[in-house]
């Protein structure tokens, strides 16, 4: 059983940015290829980021991509979701992800605002 609980999120000017933090428990980290989704208001929930068991692999949506960046410490049982040059339409629920065969684990969600 993994717990993921994410923090970080609020209220952020465009072109502001803010930085994720998805901390996990309740087994090892390292074991579970891990990601970011969102979802907005009216929309579907999307994939924004994933990032393999390893860090050694990492995959972006075209729409974050060069302005969002995933990271994981797996010493510290912690992903990272670092948001740059955000914009209007990033606002979102965002939601961590962690997957290892044949199990899928979602933490409750951050709510991130790009507003002026």
């Amino acid at each position: 059983q993994l717990q993921l609980v994410e923090s970080g999120g609020g209220l952020v000017q465009p072109g502001g940015s803010l930085r994720l933090s998805c901390a996990t428990s309740g087994s090892t980290l390292e074991d579970y290829a891990t990601g970011w989704f969102r979802q907005a208001p009216g929309k579907e929930r999307e994939a924004v980021a994933c990032i393999s068991s390893s860090g050694r692999s990492t995959n972006y949506a075209d729409s974050v991509k060069g302005r969002f960046t995933i990271s994981r410490d797996n010493a510290k049982n912690t992903v990272y979701l670092q948001m740059n040059s955000l914009r209007p339409e990033d606002t979102a629920v965002y939601y961590c992800h962690a997957s290892a065969v044949p199990y899928a684990y979602w933490g409750q969600g951050t709510q991130v605002t790009v507003s002026s």
